[in-house]
């Protein structure tokens, strides 16, 4: 059995499990959502509550800095479950087929339309991470195409214009290189998130991680959060389309 990613807490501060990791991603992320296609259209969120130079504070701003913390604490946990799991090809699976399941919700929050090539949802990009690290292990016989397919699906991710693109396809891979070394991990996943220092904020949970899987334990629970993704983005779509901003 593999050792857990090293944190930067000492032993007795790690509380978090990765379940509760997970419940902290899908807070923010709905937090992040729902500020970004509903709340931040209206004129009360923002409203400027302080100034420092360029930067305005709205209560969107606070909101979106707490949704900030979902994406490295998603790609995280997914270095962790490719690392645990017992059956890479049904993980791999579940990604590309929520992936596919959440292309339209996705569409219909961004943009209203069912379909729209030019931009994919976020589980493009954990998949296509998730192909990464599976073709670094596979490939270490032959460096070059080892280094070929690294370099092939991180130049996918930047075609397919997935959401974060290449900076979150790096980012999966710096936290799976850099699973055993908290210092490292923790600066250079801070250097390449998209959100700049807000995203870097999500390390501090990630830093409280205990190596313990939580409470999922049953297929219920699994497949309820890779479910939320696209239930949410649907509720969104519904809520804009049918009650209003």
């Amino acid at each position: 059995m593999p050792e857990s990613a090293d944190v930067l807490a000492p032993k007795q501060y790690r509380f978090l499990s990765g379940s509760e990791l997970k419940v902290i991603a899908v807070i923010s992320m709905l937090i992040d959502h729902i500020t970004a296609h509903i709340l931040q259209f209206r004129p009360e969120y923002s409203v400027a509550l302080a100034s420092f130079g360029d930067l305005v504070v709205t209560p969107a701003w606070m909101l979106r800095t707490i949704g900030r913390f979902a994406f490295p604490i998603f790609c995280f946990l997914l270095v962790e479950g490719c690392t645990y799991t017992h059956n890479r090809v049904h993980y791999g699976r579940n990604l590309l087929l929520f992936a596919v399941i959440s292309e339209v919700p996705f569409n219909l929050a961004r943009k209203g339309i069912p379909f729209d090539p030019t931009y994919q949802n976020v589980y493009f990009t954990l998949f296509l991470g998730f192909l990464g690290i599976c073709a670094y292990e596979k490939l270490t016989h032959n460096r070059m195409y080892q280094a070929l397919a690294v370099i092939g699906l991180a130049i996918i991710t930047m075609g397919l214009r997935c959401d974060y693109a290449e900076r979150g396809y790096a980012l999966i891979l710096i936290l799976y290189f850099l699973r055993n070394n908290a210092v490292a991990k923790t600066a250079l996943g801070c250097c390449v998130t998209t959100a700049s220092w807000r995203a870097g904020l999500a390390f501090i949970p990630i830093n409280l991680y205990n190596g313990k899987r939580g409470f999922v334990h049953n297929s219920i629970l699994k497949y309820a959060f890779y479910a939320f993704y696209p239930a949410h983005l649907l509720a969104i779509w519904w809520f804009r389309t049918h009650v209003g901003i």
